[in-house]
């Protein structure tokens, strides 16, 4: 069910997914209520983009898990279980600690993947910072510096997150050669 999962979800566009789930899906939701006797909903743009871009995330980030959790080696894990080691335990000090300098660096990448992705949400009415660049330049015909300045903001965002997602996963590779060391 999980393999069905992202594979549908890494397969359709994150575009025609909050279309789907704003416009299809809203009248899904109200054709059942509707018929079961309640009163119509409204849902949100912000409420189906946020939805979207949570269940599209969840997809890719149980990929970028399940490779690094693949990447122990299997020889930690047996030695635990063979010292009677819990699941929750063997979870919390061996599984988690192994996996995480591995994860990090995909779930980086998916975070700043969602950074941009806000952008989709000004399709359904959600005012964020494309949509609110796009009607400042159209209304001063200053394209070109209302774009820019968008651009410099996401560069701005992408570079704070970088810094500290790269001090985090300093952080969590403590104890392992680093990458300056291995060449």
């Amino acid at each position: 069910l999980l393999a069905v999962y992202t594979t549908i979800v890494r397969a359709v566009p994150e575009l025609v997914l909050i279309l789907l789930l704003y416009y299809a899906g809203t009248d899904l939701i109200n054709q059942v209520l509707t018929a079961m006797g309640y009163q119509r909903v409204d849902i949100s743009g912000l409420a189906a983009g946020i939805f979207v871009l949570g269940f599209v995330q969840g997809a890719y980030s149980t990929e970028v898990i399940r490779g690094a959790i693949l990447s122990i080696p299997q020889g930690q894990i047996e030695a635990a279980r063979a010292y009677g080691m819990p699941p929750s335990l063997l979870l919390r000090r061996i599984t988690l600690p192994a996996m995480l300098p591995f994860a990090i660096p995909g779930l980086a990448n998916l975070w700043l993947i969602a950074t941009k992705d806000t952008a989709l949400l000004a399709v359904v009415g959600f005012f964020e910072l494309t949509l609110a660049t796009r009607q400042a330049a159209g209304v001063t015909k200053a394209y070109l510096t209302f774009y820019v300045a968008a651009g410099a903001l996401y560069l701005l965002l992408s570079l704070f997150s970088n810094l500290i997602i790269g001090r985090v996963e300093v952080w969590s590779r403590r104890g392992m050669p680093s990458v300056k060391e291995a060449r």
